[in-house]
């Protein structure tokens, strides 16, 4: 269990993959209409289709994705 001072980045796993329900919330806090929202239009990262019922983002990409926000609102 994560610890309730983790930043979102320590949250994920370092390489692999992630599902929607780990990331919304804590990792990525916006509704579910607004998260794939972000997605289709681009400014959250493409997720990969791993079967036909699973669909994940790779770690990797969504520690980018939050490395630069971080850099965005600090600007």
């Amino acid at each position: 269990m994560a610890s309730a001072t983790a930043t979102p980045i320590t949250q994920l796993p370092s390489t692999g993959y992630v599902r929607a329900a780990q990331l919304l919330g804590t990792i990525v806090p916006v509704s579910h209409a607004t998260f794939w929202r972000w997605v289709k239009s681009g400014r959250f990262p493409q997720p990969v289709k791993l079967s036909a019922g699973v669909t994940a983002w790779r770690a990797e990409d969504v520690r980018k994705w939050i490395e630069s926000q971080s850099v965005a609102h600090a600007a």
